[in-house]
């Protein structure tokens, strides 16, 4: 039984590595990487010259993969960022802490609703806790980070620094299972809007804005109003959460009252169509993130 389940597990491996996906072996029946920590490496083999994370050790090398699957029934890590891809985790609120909650999926169809498109067709795998991975290629010369929260509640995401089991593995919770999806769709454009990082604002004084500086803020919020107002259907949540996000650090630090951003950019998303509800919506888990993100004022590079 055991020859059988390394084999399959090495199986999954080699699969998911001829997709192009790079792979690193995780502890058996977890999710834990298996490789060694920085405090307990010995500088050694492929860490020579420098502790190599497992996300610089995952590989797409059939050879390399065989030796380390012969050494154990390892469960099998997709390191996401290296592999070029985007996976949207949609949790069970079970596994969130609460059973009142709608799901990932759910939430995630209706945000795939509201954005004018229906759910990506996409590889897919069911997770071990009963929610689903969403596969995405990620859009080239770009390099999205981790996301808890950001897109809405219940719907996380992994890329550069995260990593998914893949399909084939096993936790004592269950398997992880591919449902359907051969192949990987391109990350959704309004998907990527949302989950590219705000650009960053020029630095002001850190005391009473100037004149100059009170303009530019003023200037800011004008043009994004003005950007929301202007957004096409598909991509006017998108454009109205992005600019919540670049606004928000002004009202961290003081600049702009959030009243005045949250009526600016109601009335420039309920221009261009959405309702009241999909703004104020929109608006709220925006800004308390941008908020929340933006306490200490940056200083120039």
């Amino acid at each position: 039984m055991t020859h059988d389940l390394r084999s399959a597990l090495l199986r999954a491996a080699l699969d998911a590595a001829e997709r192009g996906w790079h792979v690193f072996p995780l502890r058996p029946g977890t999710k834990k990487p298996a490789l060694h920590g920085e405090k307990a490496c010995n500088g050694t083999g492929p860490c020579e010259h420098g502790h190599l994370k497992w996300e610089q050790r995952a590989t797409t090398d059939p050879e390399r993969i065989r030796t380390a699957w012969s050494r154990a029934t390892f469960n099998v890590g997709i390191a996401t960022g290296p592999s070029g891809l985007v996976v949207v985790d949609l949790d069970t609120p079970q596994h969130k802490g609460s059973s009142d909650a709608p799901d990932g999926a759910t939430t995630f169809a209706a945000l795939c609703e509201r954005a004018g498109h229906a759910v990506p067709a996409t590889y897919r795998t069911r997770t071990a806790s009963g929610g689903q991975h969403l596969y995405f290629t990620a859009p080239s010369g770009v390099r999205l980070a981790n996301t808890a929260g950001t897109v809405a509640d219940s719907v996380d995401t992994r890329a550069w620094g995260g990593y998914v089991v893949a399909a084939g593995s096993s936790t004592p919770a269950g398997p992880y299972e591919a449902l359907c999806g051969p192949e990987a769709a391109s990350l959704p454009v309004w998907l990527h809007s949302i989950l590219q990082p705000a650009p960053r604002a020029p630095q002001a004084p850190s005391t009473a804005l100037s004149g100059q500086s009170r303009r530019y803020v003023d200037v800011a919020l004008d043009n994004e109003a003005r950007n929301v107002a202007a957004a096409q259907v598909g991509e006017r949540e998108a454009t109205l959460f992005r600019a919540a996000r670049a606004l928000g650090r002004f009202v961290a630090w003081g600049d702009l009252p959030r009243q005045r951003v949250e009526q600016a950019l109601q009335e420039g998303g309920e221009a261009a169509g959405l309702t009241a509800a999909e703004c104020r919506s929109t608006l709220r888990s925006a800004l308390d993130w941008s908020i929340a993100h933006n306490q200490a004022r940056r200083n120039a590079a």
